[in-house]
Order: structure tokens, then sequence, then C-alpha cells
């Protein structure tokens, strides 16, 4: 289970940072906080009021260890117009808590637990639990991909519901799915338009954000080709990073090995990166998976359209792009330049006009 949200009562050490220390972003105290949410990019506090919890006005930064203002601006998420500009008037019941928790009743505002617990992905089950079958439970790995990754892209995405408002307030999550249902007849993924540099996308359709894995991988060849998020991910928790199946380095060879049908079709992966075997060039994740997108001020996650960008692209686009994500003294012409040299990549595409 995903035990993102917890009760700094129990244990006090889930708030991180240091209250007493003085900031002059912190202007709440320790019993003004309900609830953390999360502890490896950032951590934000809620406060309860009535039945409702509400999002305090600072958030900590994990890798810098600092202090940093939260409140969501005008002209970033589409549902900010249908709330007051108030954190204390934002409550995270219909934009945070379906996704960190199980069962959110609209009408309640009541949860069977926090976090995301089994019924999250596996849907209702009481019946199951009182008489235990393969037949009275929702397994994602039984159902076809598409239906299998909807209950991962229910929260993993950026979008809206298609009815709004309910119970008279703007949702931010998919209220009424459960996994085995089709997620489109609830879920509308946030709208691009090819071109556009946008709050929620590049201009390339690439997430700009995170938190919309599920945008980047309906896109991926490899969702086409019946790929699941669980395929790399174990929900259920590994030693790896980001729950990894196995590690990185690992698990993309698993399927991409040298020479194989799926590519790359190099005698060798150095042959493939044109870096040596034991740099952080040579991981697959450094070119089709580049940290672009942005969790919170410079610190970003990866993308998981699995496209590789290339320089030129990402010139003329305004992307960034695995190459210089390395080579940040070096510019788009030089890395274009370089790529020109490999054999085993596209002339026609590592070429593409762009403007130096």
């Amino acid at each position: 289970m995903a035990n993102v949200v917890r009760d700094p009562r129990e244990p006090p050490e889930a708030i991180i940072p240091d209250l007493n220390k003085p900031d002059p972003l912190l202007t709440f105290q320790k019993e003004d906080i309900a609830f953390v949410y999360g502890s490896k990019w950032k951590q934000r506090y809620f406060k309860k009021v009535g039945n409702d919890y509400f999002p305090l006005p600072a958030q900590w930064d994990v890798t810098h260890k600092i202090w940093r203002a939260y409140f969501v601006r005008e002209g970033t998420d589409w549902w900010v117009p249908h709330y007051p500009a108030d954190n204390m008037k934002r409550p995270t019941g219909p934009l945070c808590d379906g996704c960190h928790s199980v069962n959110y009743n609209v009408q309640t505002h009541a949860v069977t637990e926090w976090n995301v617990g089994c019924e999250k992905c596996h849907g209702p089950g009481g019946v199951h639990a009182a008489k235990p079958a393969r037949t009275n439970i929702v397994n994602p790995a039984r159902l076809d991909s598409v239906s299998a990754n909807d209950a991962c892209i229910q929260c993993h995405s950026q979008g809206r519901p298609l009815k709004n408002p309910i119970e008279g307030r703007y949702y931010d999550w998919p209220v009424g799915f459960e996994p085995g249902k089709d997620l489109k007849d609830y879920w509308q993924l946030e709208d691009h338009k090819l071109g556009d540099t946008t709050f929620t996308h590049f201009a390339d359709g690439t997430a700009h954000k995170n938190r919309m894995q599920g945008n980047d991988f309906v896109q991926s060849v490899m969702y086409t080709h019946g790929v699941t998020c669980f395929s790399c991910h174990d929900v259920h928790g590994t030693a790896n990073n980001a729950d990894l199946r196995k590690p990185a380095s690992v698990m993309c060879l698993q399927c991409h090995g040298a020479g194989t049908a799926n590519g790359p079709r190099a005698a060798t992966i150095e042959a493939h990166t044109h870096h040596k075997g034991d740099s952080s060039g040579n991981e697959c994740v450094a070119c089709h998976m580049p940290s672009i997108e942005q969790t919170i001020a410079d610190v970003n996650v990866r993308a998981h359209t699995f496209r590789f960008i290339t320089p030129a692209e990402g010139e003329r686009l305004k992307i960034p792009n695995g190459c210089q994500g390395c080579h940040a003294d070096k510019g788009a012409a030089w890395a274009t330049e370089q790529l020109r040299g490999w054999k085993t990549v596209s002339p026609w595409r590592v070429a593409e006009c762009c403007s130096y």
C-alpha cells in the first residue's frame, strides 16, 4: 500500500522538517496539521475543518531541504477558476482525496481508509474477504491491457470527470470509477493541441508536470502493444526505485536486449547508446525516459512516452531532451552533430532542420 498520507500523531516522525526552526513561509504549527502528504519529493500539510481537509500554505522541498510556498495559481490547473483564491476554501476532498484514499464518499466525505489500499486497484472486496475466490474480486492481471492500465491511470493522469460539478463541487479525479469498469466512461484525459506548450504538456504532447504518467503512456508504442504499468512496476512494493520489479538498468533489457526483435538491433547495448557500459548514458532511461516533468521547483520525474526526443526536435519545440540533460554545457547543435555520426540512428530524424 502506498503510504503517502499519514497522521503525524502516529508516528510523529512523519513530519520531515523541524517546525521549531523559524522561516517566513512557515505560518502554522504542528497542532494545525491533521495529515502530511508525501516524503520522497515534497511534503505538504493539511488542516481539518469540519469533515474536510485544506492545504496549509507551505510545502517542504525534500531534495533541497527548504520551505516553498504552496498555492495553485491562476492559469494552471483547470479547476482553479471554480474555487476561491484561498487555500482554506479549496478542500482536498474534490481535488485530491479520491486518489489518496479508498471509497471516498462525495456525500459524507468519509473514506474506507486513507492511502491506496487493496480496493483501489481490486475494486469492492467485502464479498471476497468473506469467501475468497478468483471469481469475486477484480485482478488487473487478468484484465485486458487497457482495463488493467486503467486501474493505474485513474490516478496517474491529468484530466477531469465527464460530469462536473458533482454534489455542488468540481472534482479532479474520476468519481464513480472502479477497477474493471471503463475509465473512459468517467474520465477525460487533459486535451492537448500538438505544437502548443501548456501547463500540462510540452509541444510534442509529452507531459510537462508530475502525475501524468498515464497521459504519457497511452501515447507509447508499448501501450499499443499491450504492455501494462505492472509489467515494470510492482504496486505491492519492491526495494527498487519507483517500485520497479527489477533495477531500471535490468528491467528494460528483459525485453530490449541487444539484437532482439524489439530492438535495439545493435550488436551490444554500448554500440546502441555510444556510451561506456558503466556510465549513466548507457542506461535506457537516460534517453528514453528523461527527467523532464516537474514535481517541485527544479526537481523532475521521468517521462513515460519512451520516445527519444532528439536535440534538434527539442530545440525546435522547446522541449528538454536526454542528451542535454546530461551534457548541459553543450548546445543542441553539438548534440545533433554527435548523433549524425551514429550509424544505428535514423539520419532523417536526427538531421531534422532547426535554427541554432
